[in-house]
């Protein structure tokens, strides 16, 4: 293993220090009680379905999938939707 020279070390502080070029990915969350949401490890498949993103997208897309919660948050659906819509689009 060699050790980076100073021109290496410049170079990697310039890509770490430019914006995102993309949008993270969303945070799925679910309802508990009144005016409560907590966040969920992932997006349910039906939430998935209800956007209009398969398995293999939401892979490339890097959403977390939970495929053990079951039913579907509106909130949820609208945010992937809009994400889904904002990542085909090139910045």
């Amino acid at each position: 293993m060699t050790t980076w020279h100073k021109r290496d070390w410049q170079q990697f502080y310039e890509l770490a220090r430019r914006p995102w070029r993309h949008r993270r990915p969303p945070r799925p969350v679910y309802p508990t009680g009144l005016n409560r949401v907590l966040p969920a490890a992932g997006f349910s498949l039906s939430e998935l379905d209800d956007a209009g993103v398969d398995l293999d997208l939401a892979e490339r897309l890097g959403l977390p999938v939970d495929a053990g919660r079951i039913g579907a948050y509106g909130p949820n659906v609208t945010v992937l939707r809009d994400f889904v819509r904002s990542s085909r689009q090139p910045l």
